[in-house]
This record gives C-alpha cells, sequence and structure tokens, in this order.
C-alpha cells in the first residue's frame, strides 16, 4: 500500500496577508515535497506581482499558472487576478467562474476543490484578511480528513478570516506567523490519512446537492438561492454558482440597495426634467400639474441623496441589529 504524505498546501489570505505570505515563502525549503496553492483577493483591474515577488522571497518558483496546467511538486501556483483557481487531479483550472462571497479569485474555490480533488492530502492555511472567504472551504477540507492551520488572529493585521473560521471549524493548528514555515514542511512530510466521505450538509455547502429553498434571491443575479446551515455557519448559493456566507449576503444586498436608490435618484431627476420642459410648452391646468410633478420629484430625488449621502440608509445589517 502506498504511503501519500499531505502534498497539497492552499493558502488563502487578503488584508495583511502577503507580508506573512513572504516571510513563510522565504523559509520553506527548496525540496519541499508538496505543491503550493495560493489566493489573495485582488481588484479585479489589479495586475499582479505577486509570483515574481514570492519568487524573488524564497527558493521554491511561483507562477500565475494558464488553464490546464500539469501541478508539479516544489512550485507555488498563484491565482491570477479576477480568476478562479480551481484544482482537479493533476491539473489546474484557471477560470472566470461566478463570484463566490462577493470574491474572485475566492480562497473558497480553491479550498473546496482542492480538497474535492485531494481529500485528505490537502493542507489549507488562512492568513490575515477582512470577511469571512475560506470558512467555508475551510469546512471541505475538515470533512474530508484534510488538516486546517490558521494563523493566530491575534497576530494579524486583519483578524476577520482566520477569527470567523476558528468560530466555526475545529481547525488542527492556531499559531504565530513566525512558526508557520516549520509547521507546514513538518505536515508535508506526515503521512496523510484515510479521505473522508463528505456528509450531506458539505456537499450541499459545496453546491454538488441542493441546499433548502431560500425565501430570498441572489442579489447579484436575481436567481433562486438554496440555503445550507451546517451547525452555526449558513450559507447561500444560487443556481449560477454565485454563494455567499450569511454577513456576505448581507453585504450584497446593502449594496445592491445603494446602487437600486442611486437609480431611483437619476430616475427622480430625469422625470423632473422633462416634467420642467413640459411646463415650458402647456398652458392652464396641464403646466400647473407638470409643476407640480417637477417640484415633486426634485424633492424626492434630494431626499434620497441626502440619505445616501449621509450613510443614513437602513442597511440589512442594521435592520437585522434593532
Amino acid at each position: 500500500m502506498n504511503v501519500v504524505n499531505h502534498d497539497i498546501v492552499a493558502i488563502g489570505a487578503s488584508a495583511g496577508g502577503i507580508e506573512v505570505l513572504r516571510d513563510v515563502v522565504a523559509n520553506l525549503p527548496a525540496d519541499l515535497a508538496a505543491s503550493v496553492f495560493v489566493v489573495v483577493h485582488l481588484p479585479s483591474g489589479h495586475a499582479s506581482v505577486l509570483p515574481e515577488l514570492l519568487s524573488r522571497r524564497g527558493a521554491l518558483p511561483a507562477i500565475h499558472p494558464v488553464h490546464d496546467e500539469r501541478i508539479e511538486p516544489g512550485k507555488i501556483y498563484v491565482a491570477p487576478p479576477d480568476n478562479h483557481l480551481q484544482l482537479r487531479p493533476g491539473l489546474i483550472e484557471v477560470v472566470r467562474g461566478p463570484k463566490d462571497n462577493g470574491h474572485r479569485p475566492a480562497v473558497d474555490v480553491l479550498f473546496r476543490t482542492a480538497a474535492a480533488a485531494y481529500g485528505a492530502r490537502v493542507i489549507g492555511v488562512v492568513l490575515s484578511g477582512y470577511q469571512d472567504c475560506g470558512t467555508a472551504g475551510m469546512m471541505s477540507i475538515k470533512a474530508r480528513g484534510g488538516v486546517g492551520v490558521v494563523q493566530d488572529p491575534a497576530t494579524a493585521i486583519a483578524p476577520d478570516m482566520p477569527r470567523h473560521v476558528i468560530e466555526r471549524v475545529a481547525v488542527d493548528h492556531v499559531v504565530h506567523p513566525l512558526e508557520l514555515p516549520a509547521l507546514l514542511t513538518r505536515l508535508v512530510a506526515a503521512p496523510a490519512g484515510p479521505t473522508a466521505e463528505p456528509t450531506p450538509l458539505v456537499r450541499q455547502l459545496e453546491g454538488s446537492e441542493l441546499g433548502h429553498r431560500a425565501d430570498i434571491v441572489c442579489p447579484v443575479c436575481e436567481g433562486v438561492l438554496t440555503e445550507t446551515q451546517p451547525g452555526v455557519f449558513q450559507h447561500f448559493r444560487c443556481h449560477v454558482g454565485h454563494a455567499f456566507t450569511l454577513d456576505g449576503l448581507l453585504r450584497e444586498q446593502s449594496e445592491e440597495l445603494e446602487r437600486v436608490l442611486w437609480a431611483a435618484v437619476r430616475a427622480l431627476e430625469e422625470s423632473a426634467a422633462l416634467a420642467h420642459r413640459l411646463t415650458q410648452h402647456e398652458t392652464g391646468e396641464l403646466r400647473a400639474r407638470f409643476a407640480e410633478k417637477e417640484r415633486t420629484h426634485r424633492q424626492q430625488a434630494d431626499y434620497l441623496r441626502q440619505l445616501l449621502l449621509r450613510g443614513r440608509l437602513l442597511t440589512p445589517v442594521d435592520a437585522q441589529a434593532s
């Protein structure tokens, strides 16, 4: 029977994570018997030089992979901007799929596909970052017998990502960044256990099975959302593939509400401008009606504009707290 080690290292980071990642890479051995995959949240129009930075920093070469590139040990594969990094046995997929929890690339997508392709051989690592991307993906890794490693939130510039994972997943190691290189080197050299079969809840979380129909629609595409509740964690997914944690859904709905209200301001101002034009061509009662319409729509537009500019709108987060 062949013994397989933990030869897939999947790392997710956001704000404050690049600094930690550079120090980790600088202290990994050149003969590391594993492939390292990295997702860092970046704006879609941001040109990434992270592979060059990591290659100069440590002994392992780092690259932006291309679609269908073969996986090799001793390499670092960094997700290109605005593309998901997905794994399947032996190969890398680089795709512009639906955003996951508002991100592309998304940590959850890397973790989920790595777990599905490599099971217990995966080490998932969550570094500093805002919001809660990485939690759902870490659930997939742990459900199949993989190893969960999280940066100690007390050492993170942005503690949200590691803190959310710790609160919702039974991870194996919570460590100071200085301890990460030695820990990863030791874990890579250790044999992986048997891969477990994911539960129905995990399969719903990953989208391979349908969850329960939610009473809300996807704020991105207005498709039907299904909901999964593995323990204290709520997760939503639409048929297109957009996925959200509860906090992510609230953020996206709040942004959509703002977009809709700015569109309403524009529509009201255009209506007022058209009514003003009509007052120039009409007389009597009709002119008075158009003048009233102009005044009313300008007042409504001004009211909405002031609410938006002052941040006085009742967002979904406010509504939940009230």
